[in-house]
């Protein structure tokens, strides 16, 4: 993401507002066909098991499950992985879904009442830093989360703030902030809309 800023004409400062925290939460099936894994947190602090199939959402994630069997979405967006689903267990099955408490649920949607049944397994989740470092000079924000948008919006004064994700554009404006642009959460995106802003 950092080399997306800079080659947008932006210097990168990191700054974080937010930690991933695990829930510590036993898995809610025993015996699954597969557990399904959204990000690289869910991997790394989920308490999944070695022996069970991993279905994961994009290269980092799958990196983060080594040592472990892991099938890789050739499109890394929740809809890749329907099909993936589709593909590799046609007759149906019950998964783990590890994700963090405040994922959009597309994957429960969509497969809602069909051969694939999804146990939400809630193995992490965003928290703010407390206490909240200070601000450094800055002319933009960039929230890359929707909690990452209610803390940074009160911090952000006169600065830019950037949404990764309509949800994030929202949670902008629910704190009273608004954001000043957002885009798709993909890096080609963020690209554009930082070269809109510069």
């Amino acid at each position: 993401m950092s080399r997306a800023v800079a080659a947008a004409g932006w210097e990168p400062v990191p700054f974080h507002v937010t930690a991933m925290e695990a829930t510590g939460a036993p898995p809610p099936h025993p015996r699954p066909d597969g557990v399904i894994v959204l990000s690289p947190a869910a991997a790394r602090l989920g308490r999944i098991p070695q022996s069970v199939p991993c279905l994961a959402q994009g290269a980092a994630t799958a990196r983060a499950l080594e040592g472990r069997q892991v099938l890789t979405s050739a499109i890394p967006h929740a809809e890749g992985l329907v099909q993936l689903l589709k593909d590799r267990f046609p007759a149906g099955g019950t998964f783990l879904l590890a994700r963090a408490g405040r994922s959009r649920e597309h994957l429960e949607e969509a497969l809602r009442g069909s051969a694939w049944t999804l146990l939400p397994w809630i193995t992490h989740r965003e928290v703010p830093l407390d206490p909240l470092p200070d601000l450094p000079a800055l002319d933009a924000v960039l929230a890359l989360s929707p909690l990452q948008a209610e803390v940074l919006g009160p911090l952000s004064g006169d600065r830019l703030r950037l949404a990764w994700g309509e949800r994030t554009d929202r949670a902008f404006a629910q704190v009273g902030y608004p954001s000043h642009g957002w885009c798709q959460p993909q890096l080609s995106a963020l690209q554009q809309l930082l070269s809109s802003r510069g």
